[in-house]
């Protein structure tokens, strides 16, 4: 098969599975039809058809592996769902399915596709391909400047589902949305953590200010999200018995994909000074499932000290003798060091940012759960929503949460709103975005928002003169978006 006819059948297989996948999963999870259809439809329509890897570019090998993962997930759940005694033994589900003349198994062939992509990826369905890779490139502009770019993998303006909703779809965007900005503060926040700009400098001092911008913008953005009813978002019995089904395992100890696994925020917690052996741990465990430019990343700035540390040190500052200092010492340290301010505003940006994150956790999954087990209706799914995909409890975000809260600065809390006196941000008032989407773009500008997205980027802000800026969400509820304390 030559490239240009493997390319034509990628094109086929992403519209099956834009339109075919979505409603058989549809039909099988409303009982019109058996849990094998879709295995059926599979072999007859897509199998035979399948090119090999090495007939691909590296962008058609990315787009495979997005169309396999939502297929074999797809497969894979509906199995599992149907003999319940095969948990245990995953792999059992793709057994059926063999490609081309010498029969490859399906997990053989999309490891091979998986390699192909030269990222390494790993051999099942991954954060990177589900979110990343499936949804429209995205942009972050900030005053007229683009300061990121996460690309997406697919040309055609469309994000893949299992059920071709647009809660799923709006999801898929939140996540991929809230990376690109993360990217943006990432890319701004590095030259500091690789001591290619002086902390001392004017430029230091920017780049922290314009991060604790970026972090309240994705705050609003998920705050907002959040706080969308059931009728104008995403509802729990939705994310918990649809949704979440279908991060199942492919092998007993895999990695399903998980937002747990966005690298950005992995690399911003290390850039901040969070390294609790619980979450060294966790991010161990989750590194078979990144991709290799994601690892080396991490690496490099998990093997620095934190953004806190290397100022104090370029300050000749230290935290316990900070930490002893009284309100007015601190006030006049501040004085002169207006980026000690900014620092401290940006760990509690990320803080702030860290409380949603658990907010969000609780709304879709830790609350409704806890009730389900109140209410005797246990926990019947073939993913279980007793924790996160990769494990994580109510427990570790508590505990991740209050590791963010005791940062090297936290004894500026002693001197409360005060510190955004002394940060000096008015600098970046002309430049704060009026709607969300005037930070976040598509590059094709044709592309569509889902519905719930759509609500939330047009947001407007309002009484521009309060001190604390508020956002009027689609069900008339006020989000509070300042950098006032966390109480």
């Amino acid at each position: 098969m030559s490239g240009l006819e493997g390319a034509c059948v990628v094109d086929q297989v992403n519209g099956w599975v834009l339109s075919e996948l979505p409603a058989l999963n549809r039909d099988i999870l409303a009982g019109r039809c058996d849990s094998g259809a879709l295995g059926a439809r599979f072999v007859e329509d897509v199998l035979p058809y399948l090119p090999m890897p090495d007939s691909l570019s590296t962008q058609g090998a990315e787009q495979m592996v997005v169309l396999l993962g939502l297929i074999g997930a797809s497969l894979s759940r509906h199995y599992q769902e149907r003999y319940r005694d095969e948990i245990g033994t995953p792999e059992k589900a793709f057994e059926p399915y063999r490609i081309g003349a010498s029969g490859t198994p399906f997990r053989s062939y999309f490891a091979s596709m998986a390699d192909r992509t030269g990222t390494g990826h790993c051999h099942r369905d991954s954060y990177a391909s589900l979110t990343r890779w499936n949804v429209p490139t995205t942009e972050v502009w900030w005053a007229g400047e683009r300061l990121a770019v996460l690309k997406g993998s697919f040309d055609d303006g469309k994000i893949r589902t299992y059920t071709g909703t647009p809660e799923e779809q709006s999801f898929f965007e939140l996540i991929k949305l809230s990376e690109a900005i993360e990217l943006a503060i990432n890319t701004a926040l590095l030259p500091l953590s690789e001591g290619t700009c002086d902390m001392r400098s004017e430029q230091a001092s920017h780049r922290t200010g314009l991060s604790i911008m970026l972090l309240v913008e994705l705050r609003r953005f998920n705050e907002a999200y959040a706080r969308l009813s059931a009728s104008e978002g995403l509802s729990a019995d939705y994310f918990m018995d649809v949704f979440r089904q279908y991060a199942v395992h492919w092998t007993v100890e895999d990695i399903p994909p998980s937002g747990a696994l966005d690298p950005e925020w992995i690399v911003r917690d290390y850039l901040f000074g969070i390294r609790t052996p619980a979450h060294e741990a966790h991010t161990a465990r989750l590194r078979p499932a990144l991709l290799t430019e994601e690892r080396n990343k991490i690496d490099r700035v998990a093997s620095r000290s934190s953004l806190p540390e290397q100022m104090l040190d370029a300050l000749g500052l230290d935290s316990q003798q900070m930490a002893a200092m009284s309100p007015e010492q601190l006030r006049d340290l501040l004085r002169r060091f207006p980026i000690v301010a900014r620092m401290y505003l940006l760990l509690t940006a990320h803080l702030r940012m860290s409380g949603v994150h658990l907010k969000i956790a609780k709304k879709y999954l830790f609350t409704p759960q806890r009730q389900r087990e109140q209410e005797g209706l246990g926990d019947s799914g073939v993913v279980s929503n007793r924790a996160g995909t990769t494990g994580m409890d109510e427990t570790y975000l508590k505990d991740l949460t209050r590791a963010r809260q005791h940062h090297l600065l936290s004894c500026l809390q002693v001197i409360g709103n005060e510190v955004r006196t002394f940060a000096r941000l008015d600098e970046f008032d002309g430049d704060v975005p009026a709607s969300v989407d005037d930070l976040l773009k598509y590059a094709d500008r044709s592309t569509t928002y889902s519905p719930p997205i759509e609500a939330l980027v047009r947001m407007q802000k309002v009484h521009e003169d309060d001190e604390t800026p508020v956002l009027v969400g689609p069900s008339g509820g006020r989000l509070s978006v300042g950098l006032e304390e966390q109480r």
